[in-house]
């Protein structure tokens, strides 16, 4: 779970010059926020009320995150669509004004390079990537780029998140054009004056929205929001705890260039187009090996692990069978607040992965009893069409 150790060299290195600031930076400050560098920004982590009490928060009314370390990406031209479908396995020449997906660039040996929403505004697309991965992304488009296309990182802009039950009415109050939009959609909708662009979409398993708007409209946008009834600031520590509960991944812990879209469960977010006898089938980088764990299934899923007791098995553990063979490691771990009990996920070979399947986790020299269980440990509450 996500808490980085106070340490002198962590509040240097978040002084440092080296560090880069949201737009909101001073407001964090202001706001009592426990920074700390992540993907090489200082960020907060949580704020007076502390992680439990952010999550529950968000859980049960609406939470507002600063996610400007995100990567916003415009890619624009006739053949943007079509040229995009040779880096994503996605259905992009079809997708309709105001729909996002959700998808990730691939490596050639079928790889997660990085996972990402992309949603189409008319004639361009926007694509929201991994604030760890964005300049390697952006690379990538570049060196791919055709002729007719052109590539366009929104580095002026921020990105909040609004998140929780009561978001959609909190924010309806001030943007009553938001109540249009349904899970996956976007849309570019004036906030309280402020230009935005809002998808209803978001990171923790509960109905909201992500709201991108000029990083000089930043602070404003925020402090619209955050005077909203309900709504009250949260940081990356409960947005960590949040989406382990939903069963969401994070790049670099539970995928990654070495894991299969297929492996860690999100074959559903390819397209029957893109799929062996579809009308557009591969062409993407690494097709061969994903089509094929799509038709024949992989050798390891990633699964969730509830331990037997209240100690929480965090990323790395190993997990080993009854006759002690390592059979797998835990990618994300930690204690779920809705939950109340400690709850993991880790990648098992299909034989070990059904649930119900008992393991032992090392954690400290000690084997600690865990179960293998299915995903999500919550249930998601998005906003579908009625």
């Amino acid at each position: 779970m996500f808490a980085p150790k106070e340490t002198d060299q962590t509040n240097r290195l978040c002084h440092s010059r080296h560090v880069k600031h949201t737009p909101l930076n001073d407001l964090h400050h202001e706001l009592g926020a426990k920074m700390a560098p992540f993907a090489g920004y200082e960020m907060p982590i949580h704020y007076t009320g502390g992680i439990i009490s952010e999550h529950h928060h968000v859980r049960s009314r609406a939470g507002l995150f600063d996610v400007s370390h995100m990567g916003q990406i415009r890619v624009g031209g006739k053949q943007a669509g079509a040229w995009l479908e040779t880096l994503l396995p996605a259905d992009l020449i079809n997708l309709e004004a105001g729909a996002q997906r959700y998808s990730f660039l691939t490596s050639d040996s079928g790889g997660i390079l990085d996972d990402l929403m992309v949603y189409r505004l008319e004639d361009e697309y926007c694509l929201v990537v991994n604030a760890a991965n964005k300049e390697a992304d952006l690379s990538l488009l570049q060196e791919r780029l055709t002729t007719g296309v052109f590539v366009d990182p929104r580095q002026d802009f921020a990105l909040l998140a609004l998140q929780g039950p009561q978001a959609a009415a909190a924010l309806e109050s001030i943007a009553p054009a938001v109540k249009h939009l349904t899970f996956m959609t976007a849309s570019e909708i004036r906030i309280a004056g402020i230009e935005c662009c809002v998808t209803r979409s978001g990171y923790t398993g509960e109905d909201g929205f992500e709201i991108s708007t000029h990083e000089t409209s930043a602070l404003d946008l925020a402090s619209v929001l955050l005077a909203l009834d309900s709504v009250e600031p949260s940081g990356l520590g409960a947005r960590d705890t949040l989406r382990l509960e939903a069963g969401l991944c994070l790049h670099g812990n539970d995928i990654g260039p070495r894991t299969s879209p297929v492996e860690a469960g999100l074959s559903w977010a390819i397209p029957a187009s893109r799929r062996s006898g579809g009308v557009r089938a591969g062409a993407f980088p690494g097709a061969e090996r994903i089509l094929k764990e799509i038709e024949h299934g992989p050798s390891q899923k990633r699964v969730g692990i509830r331990p037997i007791g209240k100690a929480p098995v965090r990323a790395h553990a190993p997990l080993l069978a009854p006759n002690n063979t390592l059979v797998g490691e835990v990618t994300s771990g930690g204690f779920g607040p809705s939950v109340g009990a400690p709850i993991a996920m880790a990648y098992l070979p299909s034989t070990f992965a059904e649930p119900g399947t008992t393991l032992e986790a090392q954690v400290r020299n000690k084997a600690l009893p865990v179960t293998v269980c299915r995903l999500p440990f919550v249930p998601h509450r998005y906003h579908q069409k009625t």
